[in-house]
């Protein structure tokens, strides 16, 4: 393991570590992917969550979590072991509706990291990642008041 890495989160368990967020167990946030610096997650579509119940739509504002949360988590998984991060901006420009009734998937990355602000870019979308429901763009304070995960044993080694 590289010397710069030793204090990391490690990647093993950290998806366990976010999806028990109680945001994200009400909203069902599962991550697929987490690797140095970007996340894949996504959100099983259920009715409790539509916008307008006729329409079934999901409501932008689960969107807005599921962006929110991949971008804490690909900063969380460049920062170290006890470093908090809270979200300072978060920019999402909704692009297009979601496919009544389908899974929302989501990407974020960080793009740049300084010592005090991660820039975090990512985007939502049902089957097709060419075709985006939405793309956000945020900047997350590091060393702040904020949240810091909190590493199961068997993951620190």
């Amino acid at each position: 393991m590289p010397e710069d890495e030793k204090t990391l989160y490690p990647l093993d368990g950290f998806k366990g570590v976010i999806e028990t967020l109680p945001h994200c167990k009400l909203l069902g946030i599962r991550f697929s992917k987490v690797s140095r610096g970007s996340c894949e997650a996504y959100i099983e579509y259920g009715d409790h969550l539509a916008g307008d119940p006729e329409s079934g739509i999901i409501h932008g504002g689960v969107i807005t979590t599921l962006m929110d949360t991949l971008g804490g988590g690909c900063v969380f998984s460049l920062v170290q072991q006890g470093q908090s991060a809270a979200t300072l901006d978060l920019r999402i420009d909704y692009l297009k509706p979601a496919i009544t009734k389908e899974r929302i998937n989501g990407f974020a990355e960080c793009y740049k990291l300084t010592q005090n602000i991660a820039f975090v870019r990512g985007y939502a979308f049902n089957r097709d990642r060419e075709r985006p429901i939405a793309h956000c763009a945020a900047t997350f304070v590091i060393g702040s008041v904020g949240f810091s995960p909190s590493v199961p044993k068997e993951s620190t080694g």
